[in-house]
């Protein structure tokens, strides 16, 4: 099983809109390394939906429901997945939170703060859950 990040402008997507449909094709993804994440995400992975710009925080707990496919907003070589609502956070997780925590210096969200979809060890993604429990 894996661990993933994915951000979502909430004035583009929120998690709201997510809880409501129910399951999202997250597709749209224009980066390499983001692809390269989408394609390794397997169907059960846990997910953390991240609002960036505003609010920048982790909001709730998603899952992978179908493996990488054709991005259907393209006819080029970009690849999505499904993803569904998991729960909300009992309390949001900020960006500056994240930072002042030692044991995740190391994560993506920090490092390489543009991507959109990226990797979690299993203890960044339990610790973060918990920083919202």
């Amino acid at each position: 099983m894996n661990y993933w990040l994915v951000k979502s402008e909430p004035f583009v997507f929120s998690w709201e809109k997510f809880v409501k449909e129910g399951k999202a094709v997250w597709d749209g993804v224009r980066s390499y390394p983001g692809r390269k994440n989408l394609r390794a995400m397997k169907t059960g992975d846990w997910v953390l939906f991240y609002h960036s710009m505003e609010g920048q925080e982790v909001v709730g707990i998603a899952k992978v429901i179908r493996e990488a496919y054709q991005d259907p907003t393209t006819d080029e070589d970009w690849s999505a997945v499904d993803l569904a609502p998991v729960k909300a956070l009992k309390k949001t997780v900020p960006l500056e939170a994240i930072r002042k925590e030692k044991k995740l210096q190391n994560i993506y969200l920090i490092r390489q703060a543009r991507l959109s979809v990226m990797p979690l060890e299993k203890e960044e993604y339990e610790h973060i859950v918990r920083m919202g429990s």
